[in-house]
């Protein structure tokens, strides 16, 4: 589905593209915030049934655009991440863990489109700080099939998750400010949990499929 979302928004891209014979580039600092909601699950070995994870994000955006059609884009955000067990013999029982991180991802911002309409790819690093978390569960002294107690009792043991994110967007540019609209994808590439020989998981990296609405208000071209 994202392979397809991103095609598109490339054809779009390259359908509206301005021309080289156009007005000269303006280099442009923009700063706003933004508002989003995650589905997040977590890959572990050995494997935990899980279904999508739902939370929000929301945060501080500033982006440069330094050249026609490239610029640098970081935010500062708050997330909500984690992964919901899905027990399907016996449906009644729930647990999910839903972990809160401020992170700070860095992006390349590729982008092209006419003056009002652009369609852009954001990719780069992201770090992330583990604040805090909140367990949402009726098990009580329950283990239903599929269920992972070892996954219930451990701590988060690497509160710094890192990782690559990216994803296709749709800008649209106004007298009021400019509205972008974003699908993005994380992949961690650190675990939650400790991962040695001797401990229960392999592996506990984290994924999140987000979409988020942004507002940007440009504060200073340099018109030279």
């Amino acid at each position: 589905m994202m392979k397809r979302i991103t095609y598109l928004l490339i054809g779009l891209c390259l359908l509206t593209a301005e021309s080289k014979g156009q007005k000269k580039f303006i280099p442009e600092l923009t700063v706003g915030g933004s508002f989003g909601t995650t589905f997040s699950k977590v890959t572990f070995i050995p494997k935990v049934q899980e279904s999508m994870l739902m939370g929000y994000t929301f945060g501080v955006t500033a982006r440069y655009e330094s050249e026609k059609n490239v610029g640098l884009q970081a935010e500062l955000n708050f997330v909500q991440q984690g992964w919901k067990e899905k027990f399907e013999t016996e449906p009644q029982y729930e647990y999910s863990r839903t972990l809160n991180y401020i992170e700070l991802p860095f992006f390349t911002h590729i982008y092209f489109g006419s003056r009002r309409v652009k369609a852009f790819l954001n990719l780069g690093p992201k770090i992330g700080y583990y604040i805090g978390e909140k367990v949402n569960s009726n098990l009580g002294d329950a283990q239903p099939e599929g269920s992972r107690p070892e996954a219930h009792q451990l701590a988060v043991a690497n509160k710094l998750d890192w990782g690559l994110c990216g994803g296709p967007g749709i800008e649209l540019r106004t007298g009021i400010g400019y509205f972008l609209l974003e699908g993005r994808y994380y992949y961690a590439l650190g675990d939650i949990f400790k991962s040695r020989k001797e401990d229960y998981f392999g592996k506990s990296a984290g994924q999140i499929i987000s979409v988020k609405l942004t507002y940007l208000l440009p504060i200073w071209k340099n018109n030279k």
